[in-house]
């Protein structure tokens, strides 16, 4: 078992696709990072050797943000602009779609299950 960026990545799958399982790398940072450490595509995690893995390792530490780095700095990004209190600060303190969708139907993600209405019936 791998562990890279505090992530057990699982040992069976393609590198490439392993990679993903990380926070804040994707398919092309993924193909990037593998293409700098100059592996495979096709390679698979439990055929990595040590070093291969301590290469991987390097370059996103080098070069990435990811985990609890990216986690902690999208998070003081929200709560700067809800302490700002801009438009797109009270959306997200109100719990509401901030990207400007409608609400009027829909955005149950963002709003939570619909409460009932007493008497709506008619």
């Amino acid at each position: 078992m791998a562990r890279i960026a505090g992530v057990n990545i699982p040992t069976n799958k393609r590198v490439v696709i392993a990679l993903q399982y990380i926070h804040g790398i994707g398919p092309k940072i993924a193909r990037d990072i593998c293409a700098g450490a100059k592996i495979p595509a096709e390679r698979r995690v439990n055929e990595l050797s040590d070093a291969e893995i301590i290469q991987i390792r390097e370059t996103i530490d080098r070069n990435h943000v990811v985990e609890g780095d990216l986690r902690r700095s999208v998070a003081m990004n929200v709560k700067r602009l809800m302490d700002l209190g801009n438009y797109r600060g009270l959306r997200h303190r109100r719990g509401l779609p901030v990207r400007g969708q409608r609400t009027h139907t829909n955005a149950r993600t963002r709003k939570g299950p619909a409460k009932a209405i007493a008497g709506k019936k008619k």
